[in-house]
């Protein structure tokens, strides 16, 4: 794998670090901050999105995206006999050699760490294996010790160094979404963190939503993109696979550097009915669909 120096040399941002290498320029994007809300993809009802169109009509979208944030959120009190509080965490699986997050919200723990590596061994959700995601980390990793931003833990060797390879990389970029946690040292090898696997992202990655999460209209997608001239496009389609929504926006970063999107899309539907939000890079030699990522989702009615 990769190895960078002496920890003592990281960013204390991660993300910036890596921008700074791959943007060379004022123009800053994001790796993907861990979400930090339970999930839910609904926009605020006090904003009108631009861009939430039926089918047929696309618009331009708010492109800003979120600040960066690493750290869980735990959710405010709940009222007596109702459901406990919960933390949010994001997760890193593996889909055809690549690295792809995922979310869950859980009960709240001290010990967010090992909550993370356990749900990475227990591995994806029906809906997210249905797509494709699928975890290499065994279960029993733990962390054996966190100090000075350094989180110290063994991983299992592989026969193969490309599956070890993607095996460390769901640890690191999992375990540094935690604001404690800046770099990995595994198995007593140099310090590592996401700069040193941000290759084994694919051009196009969605953290919102997720797969299967009911969503309600308007919808915003977002995520993080390498792509021509920044431009990542959305559609949504119903259980028939008509179109039923149209988006796009501009990366804050793209053409040789990742930035983050952020596209809201509205659609009109009379029942509630299974649908897939398709997250894509339109070719520039050709106009075709490319670098697609699909997200099975349940479409609330709307309209």
């Amino acid at each position: 794998m990769n190895r960078r120096g002496a920890a003592g040399a990281l960013a204390p941002v991660l993300v910036a670090a890596l921008l700074v290498n791959g943007c060379g320029g004022p123009r800053s994007g994001a790796l993907g901050p861990a979400p930090t809300a339970a999930p839910s993809t609904a926009a605020p009802s006090s904003a009108t999105p631009p861009s939430a169109t039926p089918s047929g009509r696309p618009g331009p979208t708010s492109t800003t995206p979120s600040g960066p944030s690493r750290a869980p959120t735990t959710t405010p009190p709940s009222p007596a006999g109702t459901t406990r509080d919960t933390v949010t965490v994001e997760l890193w699986f593996v889909r055809a050699g690549q690295l792809v997050p995922t979310r869950r919200a859980r009960p709240a723990t001290l010990a967010t760490s090992r909550l993370a590596l356990t749900e990475l061994a227990a591995g994806p959700t029906p809906a997210e294996a249905a797509t494709g995601l699928t975890t290499l980390v065994p279960a029993g990793v733990e962390v054996t010790r966190i100090a000075d931003g350094m989180a110290t833990l063994r991983v299992p060797s592989a026969d193969d160094p490309a599956q070890r390879r993607l095996r460390e990389a769901q640890v690191v970029w999992t375990l540094t979404q935690f604001p404690t946690v800046r770099a990995v040292r595994v198995d007593g090898d140099a310090p590592v963190d996401r700069t040193d696997y941000a290759d084994l992202l694919p051009p196009i990655v969605v953290t919102g939503p997720i797969p299967g999460e009911r969503v309600s209209t308007p919808l915003v997608v977002t995520g993080t993109a390498d792509v021509f001239e920044a431009t990542v496009s959305v559609r949504v389609l119903d259980a028939a696979g008509r179109e039923v929504a149209t988006g796009f926006g501009t990366a804050s970063c793209g053409s040789g550097c990742r930035g983050g999107y952020r596209v809201t899309v509205g659609w009109r539907t009379v029942r509630e009915q299974k649908g897939t939000v398709e997250v894509y890079e339109v070719s520039a030699r050709d106009g075709t669909r490319i670098n697609t990522m699909a997200v099975p989702v349940l479409l609330a009615p709307g309209g």
